[in-house]
């Protein structure tokens, strides 16, 4: 059994209702969501690539109970009918013997839970697990809900207005009134049960529209981690909340904070606006809580999300991969946050479905001989430029950074300790620079360029000179922009 690293400094700090560990193997980092995956694929991707690779963690899609849609599109998932773990992903059973399988390999399982809301209305029909349900009439007898349950109808007319973000309906989905114990003891229920199955920890879909008092409530009432799965004694259950708060509405995200972790939604509008050229990239020497967001221990950080990388505007996305890879490589390089991967399907309008055979069967990714994904599927964190970066993050865990250098623009690079250091040009002209690398002196592999193949480097070389300094070159035109070297990848 490997260790953990544990942030015990921040669990001093925060009351006993406060969930931010991540119970991470302290060889590994960073969450993948992959998208829409079937838990049978998940199972297997964990053990074949995941794992090796050094990722940590893997969020699911919502896995209970949902709407059926004509033409399956994704959203479905977010409109639930009950708690019964029953999906186009999987069955319950599925699920559980996909967590086991994670966890056996140091992967751990984060769950998208839809604790918001059910179902919009629409006419009496049954759900995936052939739960009957009557949205219209409040009645989801799967869970059991009845209109009590919920809060009075009502649209959310103003972000302005804090009541109404939190007791109207989001986009007309039945609203529950978080406050009745009726509705707390079932959320606690399903919560307990994903548990007992040997999850880690919830994803809150739109927390925002719920009352912190309300959530504080049931997180406090949530049991303890199974032990079963390998975590220690007493450990809560890793919570991060999806508030969407770019400054300019009623409900901030500090408002959740004390509660467990929050998705920082400013770090991908942010990040996006800096690697399109919009803002230089020597800003980024000022980056996190400077320019007003969350401290790093309580941050879940991304470059783009199932939902905004459909928004378009500044989210980066994979259709721009050189842009898209340099902010993945950045936020895997800078000591800020808890990092998540995105890892999408193809898809051409903002409603389509995942990739399916028949439009109702979900298709499996297909793996071609170059690691990458096929069927439909982008897998992002099979990008060998990001999962190196994977590996260099968990190399220099515990470091700050030095070294810092820009040329005033868009050209940046900067140490990790004596443990790595990376460089980044996304000017019109070359960068050619000797460089502090704060590395010892060697040969050094590029993990971006290639990696460290039997004993060899299969794209770039760095030399370091005794005194830490190296030529670091990057052209305008190359593919990805960066350059990485870590001790790891050393000759």
């Amino acid at each position: 059994m490997k260790g953990f690293f544990i942030v015990t400094s921040l669990a001093l700090l925060v009351e006993a209702f406060g969930q931010f560990e991540t119970y991470q193997w302290d060889n590994r980092s960073a969450i993948v969501h992959l998208f829409e995956w079937k838990w049978d694929d998940i199972a297997d991707e964990c053990e074949r690539f995941l794992a090796p690779k050094g990722y940590a963690g893997v969020q699911v899609s919502p896995p209970n109970e949902n709407i059926i849609v004509p033409g399956r599109p994704w959203y479905e998932r977010y409109q639930p009918v009950s708690y019964k773990l029953v999906t186009r992903s999987g069955d319950e059973e599925q699920f559980a013997e996909m967590v086991a399988r994670c966890n056996d390999v140091g992967i751990r399982i984060y769950v998208d839970a839809v604790i918001n809301h059910m179902a919009a209305e629409s006419k009496t029909f049954l759900g995936t697990g052939e739960s009957p349900a009557n949205p219209t009439a409040k009645m989801f007898p799967g869970v059991p809900y009845s209109p009590e349950d919920f809060h009075p109808s009502c649209g959310i007319e103003s972000y302005q207005d804090a009541n109404q973000v939190r007791n109207c309906e989001l986009a007309g989905l039945r609203d529950l009134d978080h406050s009745r114990e009726s509705v707390r003891d079932r959320i606690v229920e399903y919560f307990d049960h994903l548990v007992d199955l040997g999850v880690a920890g919830f994803r809150v879909d739109a927390a925002k529209h719920m009352w912190p008092e309300d959530l504080k409530v049931i997180y406090s009432r949530v049991k303890n981690l199974n032990t079963d799965f390998g975590y220690p004694p007493d450990s809560r259950p890793f919570i991060t909340q999806e508030v969407i708060d770019y400054g300019t509405e009623a409900i901030s995200k500090f408002e959740y904070t004390d509660l467990g972790s929050v998705i920082e939604f400013q770090y991908s509008h942010e990040i996006g606006r800096v690697f399109r050229g919009k803002v230089p990239l020597k800003s980024l020497a000022n980056w996190g809580p400077e320019i007003g967001m969350i401290e790093s221990e309580k941050a879940l950080v991304f470059v783009d999300n199932h939902d905004n990388q459909r928004e378009g505007g500044d989210i980066l996305t994979y259709k721009e991969p050189k842009n898209y890879k340099m902010a993945v490589v950045f936020m895997l390089a800078y000591p800020f946050g808890i990092p998540r991967i995105m890892s999408s399907f193809d898809f051409h309008d903002p409603g389509q479905a995942p990739p399916s055979s028949d439009g109702e069967t979900l298709l499996s990714p297909s793996i071609k001989e170059d690691g990458s994904c096929g069927n439909g599927w982008i897998c992002e964190h099979r990008w060998p430029a990001i999962y190196n970066m994977v590996e260099f993050r968990n190399t220099v865990r515990g470091t700050v950074v030095d070294n810092w250098w820009d040329n005033g623009n868009n050209q940046i690079a900067f140490s990790r300790g004596t443990k790595g250091f990376v460089a980044f040009n996304l000017e019109a002209f070359d960068l050619d620079e000797d460089l502090q690398t704060g590395l010892p002196a060697g040969i050094y592999c590029d993990v971006i360029s290639g990696a460290m193949v039997d004993g060899e480097c299969t794209g770039k070389i760095v030399e370091v000179r005794d005194d830490g300094t190296a030529i670091i070159q990057i052209g305008a035109e190359e593919k990805d922009g960066v350059l990485a070297i870590h001790e790891n990848a050393k000759l």
